[in-house]
């Protein structure tokens, strides 16, 4: 049954990664915790793995629509994945119900975020004819890629909701190349992410190939219809269902436990 209800989060995790290029997470470790049983420690590793199967499919078509800034991605990579490390060794110190809090926090920003983001994109990062002006924007990725990899490590985020509006707003990245880019660094992330917790973990095998099973597929059928929807609109809604997540985990956390 347990496998059933993580197949069902999973699908519905992957249509979040094929559309938005992020925010599966956001739901993968809520659905392992209060869903599938687990505990925030069982949960993290196996969302990372769901998370970096299911971006790595759904980056495939960003990749042959060479809708990737390679060099963006190693930098953020580069910085995040060490960062990652901290963030699981600080995790390691950190009781259950802290996590969780700090895992609601996250969410309240995301959701926020995701209600007020400007449909405009920044420039201070981009030259004539869409290229990129290395020189300002490398910099400015250095501090979004070790935040990503922090909260990677921490709370098992891949961090799509932080790196969309870093590409898009900060750095003036189009959002179809935005997409494909956060894929891209979210699969390094969450690699490096597993590789730090598994560590004397006992992963529940049966219950992350049922999550990255349905996730991979959804996550490629996703990608395929994304052009088809009204984006802005369900960004709104998946940022209402990411604050009623986020205000149960407090609840729950704080009062019922």
């Amino acid at each position: 049954m347990t496998a059933i209800v993580a197949a069902l989060f999973g699908a519905l995790i992957g249509v979040l990664l094929g559309l938005l290029g992020g925010g599966g997470s956001i739901l993968a470790i809520p659905a392992l915790v209060y869903a599938v049983g687990l505990d925030m420690r069982q949960a993290i590793p196996i969302s990372l793995i769901v998370i970096g199967i299911a971006s790595a499919a759904a980056a495939l078509p960003k990749i042959r629509a060479r809708q990737v800034e390679w060099r963006l991605a190693a930098i953020f990579a580069g910085f995040g994945i060490p960062a990652t490390f901290a963030g699981s060794a600080i995790g390691a110190h950190l009781p259950q119900s802290v996590l969780l809090i700090a895992f609601a926090v996250i969410m309240v920003v995301a959701g926020i975020r995701m209600l007020s983001e400007s449909a405009s994109t920044g420039t201070a990062c981009t030259v004539e004819q869409g290229g990129i002006n290395w020189r300002r924007c490398a910099p400015r990725s250095i501090p979004a890629g070790l935040g990503v990899g922090l909260l990677t490590g921490l709370l098992g985020v891949g961090g799509g909701f932080l790196i969309i509006p870093a590409l898009v707003i900060a750095l003036g990245v189009e959002m179809a190349t935005a997409v494909g880019t956060s894929l891209v660094i979210i699969v390094a992330n969450s690699s490096a992410g597993v590789v730090s917790h598994l560590q004397g973990m006992d992963v529940d095998w049966a219950i992350t190939a049922a999550f990255a099973g349905t996730a991979t597929v959804a996550s490629l059928i996703a990608g395929h219809l994304g052009s088809r929807l009204h984006m802005h609109r369900l960004q709104r809604w998946f940022a209402y269902l990411v604050l009623a997540v986020a205000a149960f985990v407090v609840v729950d956390t704080l009062w019922l436990r």
